[in-house]
């Protein structure tokens, strides 16, 4: 992000065991990620887990 000299970025992880059902860590991970962001001037849009062919967004259950 620094590299490029972004206003905002989207990151994503996957779960092998195919649920993308977000853990506790995964919600805890984004908001350090999102307030270490913010320092930087720099917005999480969104945080997606990867699971079974399907895809889905902290950012549509309003944990970004």
């Amino acid at each position: 992000a620094l590299r490029h000299n972004a206003a905002a970025i989207i990151v994503t992880h996957n779960h092998p065991s195919g649920s993308t059902e977000p853990s506790a860590a995964d919600r805890a991970v984004t908001l350090r990620l999102r307030d270490a962001l913010a320092m930087l001037e720099i917005r999480l849009l969104d945080h997606f887990i990867i699971g079974d062919g399907s895809a889905m967004s902290l950012a549509a259950r309003g944990w970004v």
